[in-house]
């Protein structure tokens, strides 16, 4: 396994559930962190735990706002040796009480987003041919369930896409690995009208203990997907 001392890591959703707890273990590990999520407050509360670690607001839904967010890291730090995307967005509901907002912003935050990060930092790793892009489709962009038409579609999309950027880099040591999670007991479910079993889910410090992993993956080889679902729910 490769170490993490002294890499340069972005983490969006850092705030989160997942985001803080991946936080955490990569900071143990004595990686260089910048953080990225929509809350300021949250933001420097989090990078005043880890010292060294750096933060920027801003809402991915806005792309403008992510080239800008891209320019400064690219000043400041030049390329990162590592992008973990974790924010995301969940709207689960009947395809007769979705509209055409929700599914859009889906899009906007769960598809739309990674492509703009990869704009945005893809370039700085090719030049030097190596780096490290972790997405979490999710099992849902893999086996859909019912209500999950805009979130489904969203997650669908991006493993789609990525498995394209895949094929543009395959004359580089830059590596793109999905996690592909169930259920995780997250502040994500807190504003989803589904009846769920938590104590039954995974962990979110679990979900951030599979990220760590993947973050040191070793030189000769590249894990494109890893799998980690609740016992009690194996849709794949």
């Amino acid at each position: 396994m490769e170490s993490l001392k002294g890499k340069k890591i972005i983490l969006t959703g850092a705030t989160g559930g997942i985001g803080q707890a991946t936080a955490q273990l990569l900071a143990a590990s004595q990686a260089q962190l910048f953080f990225v999520g929509r809350n300021a407050e949250k933001l420097e509360a989090l990078s005043q735990r880890f010292p060294g670690a750096a933060y920027y607001a801003i809402d991915l839904t806005h792309t403008d706002a992510i080239a800008a967010m891209g320019a400064h890291y690219t000043a400041q730090y030049g390329v990162p040796d590592i992008l973990i995307h974790t924010a995301g967005i969940g709207i689960i509901r009947p395809i007769e009480q979705l509209t055409e907002a929700d599914f859009l912003l889906s899009l906007q935050t769960n598809l739309i987003s990674t492509f703009c990060l990869l704009k945005a930092f893809l370039p700085g790793m090719k030049e030097v041919k190596k780096g490290l892009i972790v997405n979490i489709p999710g099992v849902l962009g893999k086996a859909p369930m019912a209500g999950a038409a805009a979130y489904s579609a969203s997650k669908y999309g991006l493993v789609g896409m990525l498995q394209s950027v895949r094929e543009e880099i395959k004359r580089t040591d830059i590596r793109i690995t999905n996690l592909i999670l169930g259920g995780v007991d997250s502040p994500f479910w807190d504003n989803i009208d589904l009846r769920v079993q938590k104590d039954k889910m995974i962990r979110m410090e679990e979900a951030a203990r599979a990220i760590w992993f993947l973050c040191q993956q070793p030189a000769g080889g590249v894990v494109s997907e890893m799998v980690l679902q609740p016992f009690n729910h194996q849709a794949i």
